[in-house]
């Protein structure tokens, strides 16, 4: 490197780093034809993924869990429980002499603790108003979209069994 240069018009850098703007701006077709195979192919990749987690997804097998005796909760009671795992917790409301509704105790709108309230007779989720049906667990009222995941209830020796989830999404 000459340290001695003389000074001129063009700064130094310009001659170390030879970029012209104007060639940049231009694709070549090389470089466009690269591009649509490459997105072309993840694309092509991506929906090949979603094909096989179909053709393999299989239908959620639910265990068949014991919840509580038929007389163990008096009408207008509510027990908390554990469905399908220990992590998801279920809401059962008798509302009836021989009517029980459970539910998923997780709001749909932001995972809140929903609970029943019997004078209104609806299970209501605190945090942002949210209230269901308690026959179907359909939204009665707030920012909620969907309904409530019900628990399907089957009397079986004296004691009410979940056997699988209904209206989850997947």
């Amino acid at each position: 490197m000459n340290w001695f240069r003389k000074r001129s018009s063009t700064p130094l850098w310009r001659d170390e780093f030879s970029v012209y703007t104007a060639d940049e701006s231009y694709v070549t077709r090389r470089q466009f034809s690269k591009f649509l195979t490459l997105t072309s192919f993840g694309m092509m990749v991506g929906n090949l993924w979603i094909l096989a987690k179909s053709l393999l997804h299989r239908e959620a097998v639910y265990p068949r869990t014991a919840v509580a005796g038929l007389e163990e909760i008096p009408v207008g009671g509510v027990k908390i429980f554990n469905y399908p795992t220990s992590n998801d917790p279920c809401i059962l409301v008798r509302i009836g002499a021989d009517n029980y509704s459970a539910y998923s105790q997780k709001c749909t709108h932001l995972s809140c603790a929903v609970y029943y309230e019997r004078e209104q007779n609806r299970l209501e989720c605190p945090c942002h108003q949210g209230y269901f049906s308690i026959a179907d667990g359909s939204v009665l009222q707030g920012p909620p979209q969907r309904p409530l995941p019900r628990v399907a209830l089957e009397k079986q020796n004296g004691q009410l069994v979940a056997i699988r989830m209904e209206g989850e999404s997947v």
